[in-house]
């Protein structure tokens, strides 16, 4: 597979990249190189090959879920300028 000019320029638009016309033909370059090396892979035979890492051979960890507040209240408090009790004060921004 070979980009041309205008993919390149979509292909920049759609990622925000911000490319000068002078960047373009540089830009399709190293992206048909990359292109090139993802051919290559397609063309390597795996049957037979299992995984070696997958979904399919690794559980993932848990934590037990439970709700904590953490423990530092006191900590967070000392932070703020302004607190009444255990909660923050803030000004008013509604009338």
């Amino acid at each position: 597979m070979s980009l041309d000019l205008a993919t390149t320029r979509r292909i920049a638009k759609l990622a925000r990249i911000g490319l000068e016309e002078n960047e373009l033909e540089a830009t399709r370059q190293k992206l048909n190189g990359i292109l090139g090396w993802i051919d290559q892979l397609a063309e390597v035979d795996v049957t037979g090959v299992p995984p070696m890492v997958g979904t399919e051979t690794e559980t993932l960890r848990q934590r037990e879920d439970k709700v904590t507040d953490g423990n530092c209240r006191d900590a967070l408090l000392a932070c703020a300028p302004e607190t009444s009790g255990p909660f923050y004060t803030v000004p008013k921004v509604v009338e």
